[in-house]
């Protein structure tokens, strides 16, 4: 009978997340007034504008198709995809930028800023930055070797941002598998989302400060005796001391494909190879439960399937654009310049 009991208690939190997470889900949920030819009359050249703009950006520098993902990502959880991100602060704003998730981290502002200065001379007033963002994103995803998907459009733009939901929505990379899955379902998004979503690491960088206790943590554990991976092992800690600041210093999350966007993520977390340990929680959590053993079958799938991770991936960045604003449909605007509200 105390097995039973214990067990009962180790299964409330679970029902605790369930519950609380689905109410939220709730609130989130909403079916957003997009449409995938909201532009079609008013400025029908707004793709084309944006896909030659990020055309350049990515083929400048690969990286920087990580980088709009990740604002992209970044603006969705905080406030829903409304731009709040690339606000700055000013006397009567504090914007998002500084928020601990997002200093140090976020680039590609400058490249929404030739976006819209193009977009504001062919249709003045039109295009929203909330909307520019999630059409690079798309972009980026695809000049850099992944999928595409349709973008519903008809997004306006926030006159607020939020540091502190900034701080409170944003996963971390010291996360475990919980807390992780409760703000992927407090913004509506499924563990299935979750999962595909996190394989946008598949290209990009992390600083230091986000994997140093990885790496000198249970790195070694989940990876094994692979003289590869302990040859990579070393050579990340010699990027990232375990003192001395280095904090800036980076690495690719995918050292095995960095530049391209593909399924290799998963298999470096079948590997126990995860950079962060956001990522590799995924696969070798320790909380026995549905939502590990979920997680783990996920992995397994996308690492094997890439046309099953291509398509999950697709809905799911669907599914995250409409996480809207519902404020800004009523106080909100197309701003002239996507770092600041209009005056």
């Amino acid at each position: 009978m105390a097995l039973f009991l214990h067990s009962k208690l180790l299964d409330l939190p679970l029902m605790l997340l369930v519950f609380f997470s689905f109410v939220a889900c709730r609130l989130h949920a909403t079916d957003p007034p997009l449409t995938l030819d909201y532009y079609a009359s008013t400025c029908p050249t707004v793709l084309e504008t944006v896909r030659k703009e990020m055309e350049c950006a990515v083929l400048s520098d690969p990286r920087n198709a990580a980088m709009m993902l990740r604002l992209h990502f970044h603006d969705c959880f905080v406030q829903g995809c409304d731009g709040s991100i690339l606000l700055d602060d000013t006397i009567t704003l504090e914007g998002e930028k500084k928020a601990a998730a997002n200093q140090n981290s976020l680039k590609g502002f400058s490249i929404v800023d030739r976006i819209k200065n193009t977009l504001e001379s062919d249709c003045p007033g039109i295009v929203s930055c909330a909307d520019i963002l999630t059409i690079a994103a798309r972009d980026a995803v695809i000049l850099v070797g992944g999928p595409y998907w349709d973008v519903p459009l008809g997004r306006k733009d926030s006159i607020t941002a939020s540091r502190a939901l900034s701080d409170t929505n944003l996963p971390t990379p010291q996360d475990g598998l919980l807390p992780l899955i409760s703000k992927f379902l407090y913004q509506g998004l499924s563990v299935t989302d979750m999962v595909a979503l996190v394989g946008a690491h598949t290209i990009g960088v992390a600083r230091c400060a986000s994997f140093r206790s990885r790496i000198y943590g249970d790195f070694a554990a989940t990876s094994g005796h692979d003289p590869v991976s302990e040859s990579h092992l070393n050579s990340l800690k010699s990027i990232c001391p375990p003192v001395g600041g280095a904090d800036n210093n980076i690495t690719a999350m995918d050292y095995v494909t960095p530049t391209v966007f593909d399924n290799s993520f998963y298999q470096l977390l079948l590997k126990g190879e995860g950079l962060l340990n956001s990522d590799q929680e995924m696969y070798s959590s320790v909380y026995s439960s549905v939502f590990g053993i979920e997680t783990k079958e996920l992995v397994q799938n996308y690492a094997a399937d890439p046309v099953a991770f291509f398509k999950q991936f697709s809905d799911s960045m669907v599914k995250m654009g409409n996480i809207t604003n519902s404020e800004s449909f009523i106080t909100g605007e197309v701003r002239r310049n996507c770092r600041f509200v209009n005056t």
